[in-house]
C-alpha cells in the first residue's frame, strides 16, 4: 500500500512540474510576444515620425493680382448712377469687368475721389465728393486691394478722410492704405497672407493739389517722402515675402515717365519693394522691370472709369501678374511673373452723359467706338514702349 503511494505522489509531482513548465512556458510566450509587438509598433511609429518629418522641396506658393487705375467719379457719373429713390448704383457700369476681375486672388483700384459722405454734399472738379456706391459696386465686383492716398484726398478735408476710413474699415476681406484716422493707426504694421504668401501693402501720394493736411494730422493722407517710405519698408521688410507699393506720381496727360518717377521707383527698388503700381497721369503710360529684374512698374495704369475728354483719357490699363514663391532648403524665392495687359475704354451715350460703362477694347467695334483699333494699336505701343515681351490679353478675360 505504501509504494502504491510512493508512486501516486511521484505522479501527482510529475504532473504538476509539467504544468508548471507549460505555464512557465505560456508565460514567456506571453511576454516574448507582447515584446515584439510593442518593439514593432514602436518601431512603425518611428518610421511614421521619420516620414512625417521628411519635407520635399521645393515648397512652391502662388497667387494671382489683377490691377485697374483710377475710379474719377465726375458729377456726370455719378447722376448717372442716381437711381429713383435717391440711392445710387454703379454696379451696371462695371458689368463688362466683373466677370474678369472676379476671378483673381487680388484684384486692385485706385480710388481717386474721396468718398467723403453724403452729409458733404457730392462734388465735382476741382473737390470731389463721391457716394460710398462707388465703393459697393467695386467691392461687389471682387477688388480686394485699394489704394487711398491722392491729390483730391483732403478735397473734402478730414471729415470728408475720417468718413472714408470708417467706410473701408468696415468692408471685410478688402486692405486698403493712404488714408488713416490717427497717428497710432498710421503706424501700426500691417501684414496680409494669400495662398501662403506674406506681402505689405502701401500707397503714397506726391500731389495734394495745394491742400495740405492739418498738422499734427499728416495721417489723413500718405503723403510720399523717401524717409516715411524707407521707415515703412524697414518694419515689414524682414517680416513679409512680397512688398506692393502704389504711387500717385507723375505728371497729368503726359504718356511718358518723368525723370522723378524713375528716381523714386529705383528708390523704392533699392529698399526691397517688388511692385509698383503707378497713378495720376490719367493716361496709361509704359510698363517695365527695373533693377535686373528685381521689382516690375507700372508707371500709370491711367483712367479707369471718368468722364474726361479725350480717347487717351477715356483708355486705361487692365494688368494681371502672378506671385510666385518657391522654397528651397536654404532659400526663398519670390518673383513677380507674367505680367499680361489689356485696354480698356469709358463709353457713354447721349452727349457723353449717360449710360457709362468701362469695356475692355477686346469688346469693342467700330459702333462703340470708330476707329478702335488704331487706338488700340497707338496706346499699347506706349504700355510696351520699354518692355516689348508684355503680353496683351488676360489669362482670365
Amino acid at each position: 500500500m505504501k509504494k502504491k503511494k510512493v508512486r501516486r505522489l511521484k505522479l501527482g509531482g510529475v504532473i504538476f512540474i509539467i504544468l508548471f513548465i507549460i505555464l512557465i512556458g505560456i508565460a514567456i510566450w506571453f511576454l516574448v510576444s507582447n515584446f515584439l509587438h510593442f518593439e514593432q509598433k514602436a518601431k512603425k511609429d518611428a518610421n511614421n515620425k521619420e516620414e512625417k518629418e521628411v519635407v520635399s522641396y521645393p515648397k512652391k506658393y502662388s497667387f494671382n493680382l489683377f490691377m485697374v487705375g483710377d475710379a474719377l467719379i465726375h458729377s456726370a457719373i455719378y447722376e448717372d448712377a442716381l437711381l429713383a429713390d435717391g440711392s445710387y448704383d454703379f454696379k451696371p457700369m462695371l458689368e463688362y469687368i466683373k466677370p474678369i476681375s472676379s476671378q483673381y486672388d487680388l484684384a486692385y483700384y485706385n480710388q481717386e475721389t474721396i468718398l467723403g459722405g453724403a452729409d458733404l454734399g457730392y462734388s465735382n472738379y476741382p473737390r470731389f465728393n463721391s457716394p460710398d456706391a462707388v465703393g459697393d459696386a467695386f467691392v461687389d465686383a471682387g477688388f480686394n486691394l485699394v489704394s487711398l492716398a491722392t491729390n483730391h484726398t483732403m478735397d473734402k478735408g478730414e471729415v470728408g478722410v475720417l468718413h472714408s476710413v470708417d467706410y473701408w474699415s468696415r468692408q471685410d476681406g478688402v486692405v486698403w492704405d493712404g488714408q488713416r484716422s490717427s497717428q497710432e493707426e498710421r503706424d501700426q504694421v500691417r501684414i496680409y497672407e494669400c495662398n501662403g504668401i506674406k506681402y505689405a501693402f502701401f500707397s503714397y501720394t506726391m500731389w495734394t493739389n495745394g491742400l495740405e493736411t492739418p498738422i499734427g494730422k499728416e495721417y489723413l493722407n500718405n503723403v510720399y517722402s523717401p524717409e516715411k517710405a524707407k521707415n515703412d519698408i524697414v518694419k515689414v521688410k524682414n517680416q513679409v515675402d512680397l512688398i506692393i507699393v502704389a504711387m500717385h506720381w507723375g505728371t497729368e496727360y503726359s504718356l511718358g515717365v518723368s525723370s522723378e518717377q524713375e528716381e523714386v521707383a529705383n528708390y523704392l527698388s533699392s529698399l526691397g519693394v517688388q511692385l509698383i503700381i503707378g497713378a495720376h497721369p490719367h493716361v496709361v503710360e509704359p510698363v517695365e522691370y527695373i533693377n535686373d529684374g528685381k521689382t516690375l512698374v507700372i508707371y500709370s495704369l491711367g483712367n479707369f472709369i471718368s468722364d474726361q475728354v479725350g480717347i487717351e483719357r477715356l483708355t486705361g490699363l487692365m494688368m494681371e501678374v502672378t506671385i510666385n514663391k518657391v522654397v528651397n532648403e536654404d532659400s526663398v524665392v519670390v518673383s513677380v511673373d507674367d505680367p499680361r495687359a489689356e485696354l480698356i475704354y469709358t463709353h457713354s451715350s447721349y452727349g457723353r452723359k449717360r449710360n457709362f460703362k468701362v469695356y475692355p477694347y477686346s469688346q469693342l467695334n467700330d459702333s462703340i467706338l470708330p476707329n478702335y483699333m488704331t487706338y488700340y494699336e497707338e496706346y499699347k505701343s506706349v504700355v510696351n514702349s520699354r518692355y516689348p515681351e508684355l503680353t496683351f490679353g488676360l489669362s482670365r478675360s
